[in-house]
């Protein structure tokens, strides 16, 4: 008992550092999650998975999967679908018929997989990995189209990948003899019926119970949980494994009812979703035999490597964006990237082991040829993103911007000062009257409601460091922060309004609002006021000759820094930069009054003057 637990807690541990070791150093998560599982496994014997679960091995893997499925397929908004692109779904449809068939070939012929494998295998890969490529696309600062493809493209293929292994592996069953094709039809419906009727069910039985009072909101969350779980066990007693589709269909219906707060729903679903993936990429690692995995890692993986990087992704992706009006160096750009991530390799996972329980013994070869192509994908795309991205000049910037939520002559006036430095600015209001100045200014502008869905999901977030709540409404303003903490970080929101009040540097808004911005001189109407007397953004460029003290030395007093631009191409702004000494090379903007002004200020480029 005493090692389970020390096992467990192992595992968790092992997992979570390194996808804190991943956030904290900008590197591939999945990358690291490998080599930790391998060393804590075959190379050092600290952690041995068969020895520690047994028998429950699979299934554990398997509820933790289908976990994983559910959350995928909760994304899957219909409403959302219809707002896409053409060249999106025909990226889905099109792209990933072209690529199951081409990883098919691929797997039969190159990689010598049986028929059976070589299809399961080719749908898992369908899958290019939503908890890779998102990371990704934050890291690079895509241009909106090109990252606006690859993202939903992920999203979309999340759920469909193993949808489509569950019905290959069915039709597998039939053609040995497991299963008769009629029963496995029958029960084929029964399992999708279960999934649709439950996820229907489920969403208008919780509206009703939450409307009547009959169950709190907090049991909410564990509710749906447990009927995911139990939609999967009685699932598979129907028809076995069929359990994966029934909860990805049951998320599909259930991420398109009309629960409220479904997205507090799928925030703790992912957050869910991180540490069973996690987990399971480490259980799947640690139980690796190294003589075995090297022996499996011959020429023909290799060239089944080679071939799905250079001629399966580029040709699914440019046969379906044919006529779509995408420009060709985009189209050979999301022809590149495709890195898959934990859930191919953890459905992989499961898909060897029964087909080996079966009686297919290259049904073993799955998880190994997983983790190669996981690897190989994240690594070749991982790090070729952003230099390929800025070669084709697709790139949106450094994503060190500020993304401005109200239009006010304030953060109009800020705004233009931002793109005068090329620091990347957007200023969003569902006004469009107020947008008027900025949009002369040759500002970029969102019309719109920040908090809709169709907003949430349009907005180039890779391409901002902070998001700026500027309206004036002061409890708009906390909600705007609110809504995006999750997304961009605590720490990256900021709002004004908190007239007043000055948060300190380890000061986070724990549950509502943002950190204070620019909070010792005012909030909204103050701010405007000042700007209305001849206060103005001043940038200065640190530098051997006019170093940091010369710059205190020569600023007002009432004088508040806005922003810093370190040397290293960081962006800090507001509680971030109390108490923060700029260093050579740094760039300073702050927002005084004229009256002190003994130097003139230089923007980005080393130009003389103020705005």
């Amino acid at each position: 008992m005493d090692s389970l637990v020390t096992g467990i807690a192992l595992i968790g541990l092992i997992g979570i550092g390194a996808q804190w070791i991943a956030w904290r150093f900008q590197l591939p998560a999945i990358v690291l999650l490998l080599v930790f599982g391998l060393i804590a496994g075959p190379v050092t014997g600290v952690l041995q998975p068969g020895d520690l679960f047994g028998d429950l091995m699979q299934p554990l893997v398997g509820l933790a999967v289908a976990i994983i499925l559910f959350e995928g397929g909760l994304t899957l908004n219909f409403h959302e679908i219809s707002g896409t692109s053409k060249a999106v779904r025909r990226l889905v449809v099109i792209g990933g018929t072209v690529a199951f068939v081409l990883g098919a070939l691929n797997a039969y012929y190159i990689a010598g997989l049986s028929f059976w494998p070589a299809l399961i295998f080719a749908g898992i890969l369908i899958v290019t990995g939503p908890t890779v490529i998102i990371p990704l696309l934050r890291q690079a600062s895509l241009a909106q189209r090109p990252a606006s493809l690859l993202r939903w493209e992920a999203i979309l293929a999340d759920p469909l990948g193993a949808l489509v292994a569950v019905l290959i592996y069915e039709l597998f069953l039939v053609t040995s003899g497991a299963h008769q094709i009629e029963g496995v039809a029958f029960r084929v419906l029964i399992a999708l019926a279960l999934g649709l009727g439950g996820g229907w069910l489920l969403g208008r039985g919780l509206i009703r119970l939450f409307i009547s009072g009959h169950v709190p909101e907090y049991l909410k969350v564990p509710i749906i949980l447990v009927a995911v779980l139990a939609a999967y066990a009685v699932s598979n007693m129907i028809l076995e494994e069929s359990g994966l589709l029934t909860v990805t269909v049951l998320g599909v219906a259930l991420g398109n009812s009309n629960i409220a707060s479904l997205t507090e729903v799928k925030r703790f679903k992912e957050l869910m979703t991180i540490l069973l993936v996690s987990g399971v990429f480490i259980l799947m690692t640690a139980s690796l035999d190294l003589a075995t995995l090297v022996a499996d890692l011959d020429l023909r993986v290799l060239a089944f490597l080679a071939v799905l990087l250079f001629v399966v992704r580029p040709v699914s992706v440019l046969i379906a964006t044919i006529g779509c009006g995408i420009p060709r160096k985009e189209r050979l750009f999301v022809g590149w990237i495709a890195p898959r991530g934990i859930v191919a390799v953890a459905v992989s996972g499961l898909f060897a082991s029964l087909l080996v329980s079966r009686g297919v013994e290259d049904g073993s070869r799955l998880t190994a040829l997983a983790f190669a192509v996981v690897v190989v994908t994240v690594v070749a795309h991982g790090f070729s993103i952003g230099p390929l991205a800025r070669l084709f000049g697709i790139s949106s910037g450094s994503g060190r911007g500020l993304l401005i939520v109200g239009a006010t002559p304030f953060t109009v006036a800020l705004a233009e000062r931002l793109k005068k430095l090329e620091i990347p600015v957007l200023i969003a209001d569902r006004n469009w009257r107020r947008l008027g100045r900025a949009r002369t200014a040759g500002i970029d502008t969102l019309y719109g409601e920040v908090l809709s869905e169709v907003a949430e999901h349009s907005l180039p977030l890779n391409s901002y460091t902070y998001l700026l709540a500027a309206s004036d409404n002061d409890a708009y303003n906390t909600l705007v922060c609110t809504n995006y903490g999750p997304e961009i970080g605590r720490a990256n929101v900021l709002q004004i309004g908190k007239e007043g009040t000055e948060q300190g540097e380890k000061d986070f808004a724990v549950t509502l609002g943002g950190r204070s911005f620019l909070g010792a001189l005012g909030g909204y109407t103050a701010l405007n006021d000042k700007l209305a007397e001849g206060w103005k953004f001043r940038a200065t460029r640190l530098s051997e000759d006019y170093n940091a003290d010369d710059w205190a030395r020569d600023r007002a007093d009432e004088a508040e820094t806005v922003l810093i631009l370190t040397d290293g191409g960081r962006l800090l702004a507001g509680p971030a930069v109390k108490g923060k000494t700029p260093k050579k090379g740094d760039l300073v903007l702050s927002f005084g009054p004229p009256a002190k002004d003994p130097k003139p200020d230089a923007d980005a480029t080393g130009k003389e003057g103020s705005a």
